[in-house]
């Protein structure tokens, strides 16, 4: 982990904050803000300002490069939940959730991936013991 940000207590579902973050799991963060700058969904906004908080987290770092970096853990925790009541039929209430979320965003850095090193050459195989019938007749053939 490179850089981290978090958002805590956003009054949207988790649920629906999910189906947003799910676009850009694992993607480049750039791509990933043009992703979320295309989303019509009211969660795009709050993730979008995450990531750009995770990006503003480098700093001026001169060793990490935009391109090398990838969304490497995007996580939507459930937060509190405010409690409110609706008036039934009959004098009975009926609980309203407001739900909040968390959101979470880790960028890392990409590891280049290194070729498998060629396969040693296997040693050569032992010979089989003697077959039975070689046993019995003493390894000549009739």
């Amino acid at each position: 982990m490179i850089s981290k940000a978090i958002a805590r207590y956003i009054r949207i579902s988790p649920r629906k904050t999910r189906q947003v973050i799910s676009l850009i799991k694992g993607k480049n963060p750039q791509k990933g803000l043009v992703i979320l700058a295309n989303t019509k969904k009211r969660s795009a906004r709050c993730v979008a300002k995450v990531l750009k908080s995770a990006i503003a987290n480098l700093g001026k770092r001169p060793e990490v490069e935009q391109e090398d970096l990838y969304i490497s853990r995007i996580v939507v925790d459930g937060g509190p939940s405010l409690k409110r009541f609706r008036p039934r039929a009959m004098g009975r209430a009926s609980p309203i959730l407001k739900r909040t979320s968390h959101i979470t965003v880790e960028l890392d850095r990409k590891v280049p991936k290194l070729k498998p090193a060629s396969p040693k050459p296997k040693a050569k195989a032992k010979p089989d013991k003697k077959s039975r019938k070689d046993r019995i007749t003493g390894g000549k053939v009739k």
